[in-house]
């Protein structure tokens, strides 16, 4: 049951071997069985590593941690609304991709590997970036020329090497994909383990409930990390009878770069090939997303939807936001201006949680510039 299986053509591999792809070139899941031990999980230290037995990583001694996890989830108010935020922007590196970095980097160590590549738009390497730095793994991370420079601050002083790519994100993608012919791909798209991490945000959500789950969750997407793994969570949740339900999930896109949306409104087979504007919300401005059908798939088996937000949407989301009292990322607040679109024609006693990705102290330069 603990294996890698290609979503394409159904070969499988054993999790024990230095494997990110299928040999026909597709992508991997992970089939495992997660163990939940309600009385055993309360008695542990808050953190996302609570829920041990439902993470596939062999040996503690593996484990690579900042005791990361357990984010406050609270109420806040959106147009005389009450919506739960998870709290993720309080993460070590500041965003909800050290869930990921987590259990990918505990199992890289696990299969004693000591170099690898990863791409990201910012979050994702200052994520690898500073795991493999406690782990003692040399990193080297493809970002797009034009990122954030906090981040790029962020993840050459934990040691990594960055490499400045001229272009798009894609063409970020592209170059660390011939790194990887050589070099193992510690990669939050590609690679299952992160999603074992992510999933982490589920579980939370649903112990901090009570163990219920909420009615809908709404969620910025780029690459789907997030979402993807938050949807693996509640169903192993379900499927171990803990929760008797799977959330809504509601997608949010920038509409300058939103091809989940249109594959998902116009009921295509594929995700479409786009042409990509810029947008303030960086972190989730993918084109081309690695796992794109199987993230549309996920909103439409949880009868969830997607939603489109416009720069001038976000920007007005992020300053209320602030004015609250949260300082989050631009690409936080692409959530929190789906969320108040969502909730025009939500019910009225429907219970919503959304998240805070990233903080606003990792693009300190476009929050000053806005």
């Amino acid at each position: 049951m603990n294996q890698f299986i290609c979503r394409k053509c159904k070969a499988i591999y054993p999790l024990d071997v230095p494997r990110w792809k299928c040999d026909c070139g597709s992508i991997l899941d992970i089939e495992f069985e997660p163990v939940f031990d309600l009385e055993e999980i309360e008695r542990r230290k808050p953190t996302m590593w609570r829920y041990r037995e439902a993470i596939p990583i062999k040996n503690d001694e593996n484990i690579v941690s900042f005791d990361e996890g357990f984010t406050p989830i609270i109420e806040v108010i959106f147009h005389g609304r009450p919506v739960l935020i998870k709290q993720d922007q309080l993460f070590p590196t500041g965003s909800y991709k050290d869930r990921g970095a987590s259990v990918l980097v505990s199992k890289i160590k696990e299969l004693e590997i000591k170099q690898v590549v990863e791409d990201s738009s910012g979050n994702a390497g200052c994520a690898i970036s500073a795991y493999c730095a406690k782990a003692d793994i040399d990193c080297n991370i493809f970002v797009p020329e034009d990122t954030a420079p906090g981040k790029l601050s962020q993840i050459q002083f934990y040691g990594a090497k960055l490499n400045k790519v001229p272009g798009t994100r894609e063409d970020a993608s592209n170059a660390v994909l011939k790194a990887a012919q050589k070099i193992y791909y510690a990669s939050h798209s590609w690679n299952p383990f992160f999603l074992h991490g992510t999933k982490t945000f589920a579980f939370e959500i649903c112990e901090q409930l009570g163990w219920k789950s909420p009615d809908t969750i709404i969620l910025p997407v780029g690459n789907g990390t997030l979402l993807l793994g938050a949807y693996i969570g509640f169903n192993e949740l379900f499927n171990s009878k803990i929760i008797n339900k799977i959330p809504k999930i509601v997608a949010v896109q920038a509409i300058n770069c939103a091809p989940l949306h249109t594959a998902f409104k116009e009921n295509l087979k594929k995700v479409p090939k786009i042409n990509k504007k810029d947008t303030i919300a960086e972190g989730i401005a993918i084109a081309d997303p690695i796992r794109g059908k199987q993230i549309v798939e996920a909103v439409e088996k949880s009868n969830g939807d997607f939603i489109v937000v416009d720069d001038s949407e976000i920007k007005e989301s992020l300053k209320e936001i602030c004015k609250k009292g949260f300082y989050i990322e631009p690409t936080s607040a692409a959530a929190t201006a789906g969320v108040s679109k969502y909730l025009r024609k939500s019910k009225y006693h429907e219970i919503i949680v959304s998240v805070f990705t990233g903080h606003g102290l990792k693009t300190t330069e476009k929050m000053l510039k806005l």
